[in-house]
């Protein structure tokens, strides 16, 4: 019985390991790109919008619209700031000068990022049952739950070179992975 469990265990695991070999491998010419078209350059000021594709502002005005959902659930995602730190890696790449590390830093920030929404959630778990006549089981779920969606949600729509304003390393100017090489 032992062994069909480990079985499945490094299955699992490598799995996952040629999963992410595979993410390597199709994301590298962007962060490749990225390196090329940011040189030397400082990143622009830093700006962020809160949770990305519509999240934050999206719950904003449902908040702004009703009032008893803006008192209930506030006026902003309450892992809003996990979503600024993670801002804050992409917007300069996570410091990273060479792609590898831009691959590395990315996953890490993505990683981090899962981990903050979820952390929330343990953090906050009793307080939010209360308020919001849950147990505290089902807020840690729910934000597991939601850690989940937005790390696929990155991991997706945000990688470099994309054209997208929350793309990976959106402080420097666009890059292509299409770009065509300067002619003499």
């Amino acid at each position: 019985m032992k062994a069909p469990k480990l079985a499945a265990a490094l299955v699992a695991v490598s799995t996952a390991a040629h999963a992410q070999d595979l993410m390597r491998s199709v994301e590298m010419p962007a962060h490749r790109a990225l390196m090329e078209s940011r040189g030397d350059a400082m990143p622009t000021p830093f700006e962020t919008d809160g949770c990305s594709g519509g999240l934050s502002s999206s719950w904003r005005l449902v908040a702004d619209t009703f009032p008893k959902f803006s008192a209930l659930y506030e006026e902003h995602p309450p892992w809003e700031h996990c979503c600024v730190i993670h801002d804050r890696a992409y917007h300069n790449a996570g410091g990273a000068r060479q792609a590898s590390a831009s691959f590395d830093a990315r996953l890490s920030a993505d990683d981090a990022l899962r981990a903050c929404v979820k952390e929330h959630g343990q953090t906050h778990a009793d307080e939010y049952a209360e308020r919001y006549d849950m147990t505290p089981d089902q807020i840690r779920s729910v934000h597991s739950i939601t850690g989940e969606a937005m790390y696929m949600a990155v991991r997706f729509g945000g990688g470099p070179c994309s054209g997208l304003p929350w793309r990976w390393g959106f402080g420097y100017p666009g890059c292509s992975v299409f770009a065509l090489p300067a002619r003499e």
